[in-house]
């Protein structure tokens, strides 16, 4: 098991790392498409976990760069900020808001250092797949508690911990846990998986982590789904076939308590690698 480089050093990699996707224009760097910003918030929100009105709500898309999701919340009329590592993805979040007239503030930073805003300054935080790219999830959890308002709703999605552990690939039809589930230090670098992205060190989370460390930074869970990609006709060995194994995605839906309701934090449990 090996150990974890230094928090800043990870930093570095991985904005150069999605600087460099942007420069290929990766998929997950594609901004957003006319109709999504049109449908908005049946787009990002198909559950309805917003209330079908974010109009006037400040809203942090963190770790969100790439022009789509902050365009399409402010589509959709939230007052926007779009934090991201990398400037190339903020670009494309400004790019994007130029050319459909829409405004919107772009912060470069980490997500796990939100010290450039103040306490309760958003209402909503929303933040898609990204806590696997540092080693500490609760500093995460403790920054998004601290700007977010009490009451205020935070909507996040991750990478499984048996996502990370899994194959890529199946050999003889069959995907294998490749990965302890208690390690640390940053996993085995890919080479064009639809599913971990190049020249980014991520770290696996268990759901101790995901789950109570959540609870412990001061929210309660009010919903949780397991985005649905797969398909049962799917190529062996696409990303939609390991997906009728292995769920890729968690989503989470939490709610800030207020500070006063809070339950003291837990030692989180050392076990044996």
């Amino acid at each position: 098991m090996s150990e974890s480089p230094d928090l800043e050093s990870i930093r570095q990699r991985n904005r150069g790392a999605w600087d460099r996707l942007v420069a290929k224009q990766d998929g997950f760097t594609r901004p957003a498409e006319d109709e999504a910003c049109r449908d908005n918030l049946r787009t990002v929100d198909p559950l309805g976990w917003l209330g079908g009105d974010i109009r006037g709500k400040r809203v942090l898309c963190l770790a969100a760069g790439g022009g789509r999701q902050g365009p399409i919340y402010a589509s959709a009329g939230g007052i926007v900020t779009v934090v991201d590592i990398s400037p190339a993805m903020l670009e494309l979040d400004r790019q994007v808001a130029r050319e459909r007239g829409l405004e919107l503030r772009t912060v470069e930073a980490s997500m796990d250092d939100l010290s450039v805003f103040s306490s309760a300054e958003f209402d909503l935080v929303i933040h898609p797949v990204s806590t696997c790219y540092l080693p500490d999830i609760h500093a995460v959890y403790r920054a998004v508690a601290r700007v977010l308002t009490d009451g205020g709703i935070y909507v996040s999605q991750h990478k499984t911990p048996t996502s990370l552990q899994t194959s890529q690939q199946p050999l003889q039809g069959n995907y294998t846990l490749e990965q302890p589930y208690y390690r640390t230090g940053p996993l085995p670098e890919v080479k064009g998986s639809r599913l971990r992205e190049e020249g980014c060190w991520e770290f696996l989370h268990r759901w101790e982590e995901l789950i109570g460390g959540l609870c412990r930074a001061g929210f309660v869970i009010e919903d949780l789904v397991e985005p649905v990609h797969a398909k049962p006709d799917a190529e062996v060995g696409s990303f939609a076939d390991r997906a009728r194994y292995v769920a890729p995605y968690v989503r989470i839906k939490a709610r800030r308590r207020g500070a006063g309701n809070q339950a003291a934090a837990r030692p989180a449990i050392w076990m044996p690698g």
